[in-house]
């Protein structure tokens, strides 16, 4: 194999690889994070942090919306850790506020989205900042960011206080249900803490036990037809005359014979 050749190789080699990490961490279009998003009803609660979660369908999973009041942080590093690995957060909707309210779009920060996760710088560090990104279906958990109070608002008609079927995580939180929506408070979380939720529906609890004791009538049917028929068979033999304990198989031979 000539020089040229080899060479040749080794730069189709290096093209892949670059390719191949190009196509790992494309970004985060302009389009998809200047898209629409409504904040302003996050932006009027108490806690440091402020995140609604909205459930999913059959086909498509929930969707969140978070507004940080950054106090101090310039830098921002976005991730979701996986079993394996941190994966960078995908987002859209991005939002900055100044500490006067003047307002920036997503397309006008310094957003870049590397292997491990999306890094976010902001021009002032105690400014607001908000976006969106995907839950999962009846589940939620994303990372503490940034240290504070937080705040959760479950989706509308749903709850997660039924151990059998919800679950939040950390523990040591205050709830209450506004407006049908259940919300999680927490006065502090540190950078170590992942929030995670498991909820249902409120209709979910009496399906549940409608269906138990569905179950449980069709078994209790079938029981009492069983020993219906075993105490109509034990009449029949004995109105034949053969008064015998039809369990009772201890000498190995057939009914009726000694």
């Amino acid at each position: 194999m000539n020089r040229r050749l080899v060479l040749a190789v080794i730069a189709v080699a290096l093209l892949t690889t670059v390719a191949g990490c190009s196509a790992i961490s494309g970004g985060i279009s302009d389009e998809q994070l200047d898209r629409e998003r409504e904040y302003d009803d996050l932006r009027d609660g108490d806690a440091d942090v402020t995140i609604a979660v909205e459930d999913g369908n059959l086909i498509d999973g929930g969707e969140f919306r978070a507004v940080y009041d950054l106090n101090g942080t310039e830098e921002l590093s976005l991730h979701r850790s996986t079993l394996y690995s941190d994966d960078p957060l995908e987002i859209n909707g991005l939002r900055y506020w100044y500490p006067n309210g003047t307002e920036r779009t997503g397309s006008e920060l310094e957003v870049e989205q590397g292997q491990s996760a999306t890094t976010i710088q902001v021009p002032d560090g105690n400014g607001t900042i908000a976006f969106s990104g995907e839950a999962g279906r009846k589940t939620f958990s994303l990372p503490v960011y940034v240290e504070g109070s937080y705040e959760v608002r479950g989706p509308e008609n749903h709850r997660t206080s039924n151990f059998l079927f919800g679950d939040v995580s950390p523990g040591d939180y205050e709830r209450e249900v506004v407006d049908d929506r259940e919300r999680l408070y927490w006065d502090d979380l540190d950078a170590d803490s992942t929030i995670s939720l498991r909820y249902y529906l409120t209709r979910d609890i009496p399906l549940f036990l409608g269906l138990i004791g569905t179950v449980v009538l069709i078994g209790g049917i079938g029981i009492g037809y069983y020993y219906r028929q075993i105490k109509r068979l034990r009449e029949q033999r004995e109105e034949f005359g053969l008064d015998v304990d039809i369990d009772d198989d201890s000498d190995g031979g057939p009914p009726g014979f000694p």
